[in-house]
């Protein structure tokens, strides 16, 4: 059974916010993981020093690894949704140009300088 999204979905005016802040903040998270392989690689007997409570550098950084992730995802989240309701309760004409008005079928009618043919359905050309 095939199932649709729960939600009716478009574009999405935060699209490009999140999309920059999301890339800045794997940015940071890689390079403090980048720490943590570079201490692994580089000095693999400094992950076994005790650091804090009784616990060594591995422990210690493999917990502060997790946590980061944790607190990122709800900076992550926060920021997002206050740029949406900003967005939300912004004026659709400001920042991009106001879509023009689609022509109606009156429209159309009263732009037509020849009828259409009868035989052909097609305007004549002016």
């Amino acid at each position: 059974m095939l199932h649709g999204p729960a939600t009716p979905t478009g574009k999405d005016p935060a699209g490009p916010y999140k999309q920059r802040l999301g890339i800045w903040m794997f940015l940071f998270y890689a390079l403090f993981y980048a720490g943590f392989v570079a201490i692994n690689l580089l000095n693999p007997l400094a992950m076994g020093a005790i650091v804090f409570a009784g616990l060594n550098l591995a422990t210690v950084y493999g917990m502060a690894l997790i946590l980061v992730a944790f607190i990122q995802a709800l900076i992550y989240d926060a920021l997002c949704r206050k740029k949406e309701a900003e967005l939300e309760k912004e004026p659709p004409s400001q920042g991009k140009k106001a879509a023009r008005p689609q022509p109606t079928a009156k429209n159309k009618t009263q732009q037509s300088s020849k009828p259409a043919s009868p035989k052909t359905g097609k305007k004549g050309k002016a």
